[in-house]
């Protein structure tokens, strides 16, 4: 969705900033703006004249998803902090941050993983029937997500040092696709074990065994 304006302010600079908002853009470095007219001081006011520039902005994925935040927030008069930043392969990282943020976590991410799945189909939403580009969002809540993390890897350690000394398997609480990708990830760097997924897809758990009886 292409949107244009026209703004006339006091300086380039000032003209830039009042275009981001009237265009709804995250940030400058997401439209291109054009100067039609230089800003004049003049002599005591003598001879001044305003800045003019013409400024375009495409409303992408990104945007859609950024919008979409931006509003839920506003409509729980959550006071947070939106942060954007782009990760690997191109991702779309939206970082959410404030005292009152920690509500959009919920029990093991399950509010936050919700909250991505929505920013998701926001982002890659029809446009007049067109379907664009596909953007990939990832959605993170006070760090949660990295220090999530790191607590599985530690959970998927302990485990397996438990197979290994009493040579019987364990089984795991279920847990999303995101947290299995990381429990099987760990696992693989930990000699004598091996995981495997159980169970249906809302309730798939992982099992850490012993690679071999012998062992």
């Amino acid at each position: 969705m292409k949107k244009e304006v026209i703004i006339t302010a006091k300086t380039v600079e000032e003209a830039v900033a009042q275009a981001v908002v009237a265009l709804g853009a995250p940030s400058a470095d997401k439209i291109e703006y054009t100067v039609l007219e230089e800003g004049k001081k003049g002599f005591l006011g003598i001879g001044a004249a305003d800045a003019k520039i013409s400024a375009v902005y495409v409303a992408g994925g990104e945007a859609r998803a950024i919008a979409f935040i931006n509003n839920l927030l506003s409509d729980m008069n959550l006071e947070a902090n939106v942060e954007v930043s782009e990760g690997e392969n191109d991702e779309v990282r939206i970082s959410i941050t404030g005292e009152s943020a920690a509500i959009l976590i919920g029990h093991h991410g399950e509010t936050l993983d919700s909250l991505q799945y929505l920013a998701n189909l926001a982002a890659n939403k029809r446009i007049d029937g067109k379907k664009e580009a596909y953007t990939r969002v990832s959605v993170d809540v006070e760090g949660y997500r990295a220090k999530r993390e790191e607590t599985l890897r530690a959970l998927a350690r302990r485990m397996a040092s438990k197979v290994v000394k009493y040579k019987k398997s364990v089984m795991l609480e279920p847990m999303n696709p995101y947290e299995r990708r990381i429990i099987h990830s760990e696992i693989q760097n930990i000699e004598g074990v091996s995981t495997n997924s159980i169970g249906s897809e809302n309730n798939r758990k992982i099992v850490i065994f012993l690679d071999s009886e012998d062992k």
